[in-house]
């Protein structure tokens, strides 16, 4: 288990403020926080250094851009030691936007974008459940997000 990296107050303050606004200048950081520009620019690489905080990245509205089916795909695995494998085959399914191994019935459980719901069934059929070792998938259909956010740090 990774050790917890040390932050203090203010940099949960401008971490609660790029984690809403990634575009947000230094400067009005620096202005919400009462330090100057330099110093929050200082405090940020060091985040970044540590790993605390990785990139800045555009959120996609995925029923904007044509992807109007999420779903939550529990993966049943033949044998727990072919997971490596077997993601490394889901890395290469575009429609697959998180994998996660976990605990339970499931050894891994992803999150997929589809077009509609004939291209997901085309997704699970034809690439997800032809790879070998997945025994079989149980899917969810999400209706509606209701929210979506950081972790928080309080």
């Amino acid at each position: 288990m990774e050790e917890q990296q040390q932050i203090d107050k203010l940099d949960k303050k401008i971490l609660s403020l790029i984690t809403k606004n990634a575009r947000i200048p230094y400067l009005e950081v620096a202005r919400e926080c009462n330090v100057s520009g330099a110093a929050i620019h200082q405090r940020i690489q060091r985040l970044m250094k540590l790993g605390i905080v990785s990139g800045s990245e555009f959120t996609l509205d995925p029923k904007k851009v044509g992807f109007h089916t999420c779903a939550y795909v529990g993966i049943f695995l033949d044998n727990a030691g072919l997971y490596p494998e077997v993601v490394g085959q889901l890395k290469d399914i575009p429609e697959i936007t998180q994998c996660h191994y976990i605990t339970g019935g499931y050894s891994i459980f992803i999150k997929v974008y589809t077009r509609n719901n004939e291209d997901l069934k085309h997704v699970l059929v034809d690439k997800v459940q032809s790879i070998s070792g997945v025994s079989r998938t149980e899917t969810f259909i999400s209706l509606e997000e209701s929210f979506n956010r950081q972790i928080p740090l309080e």
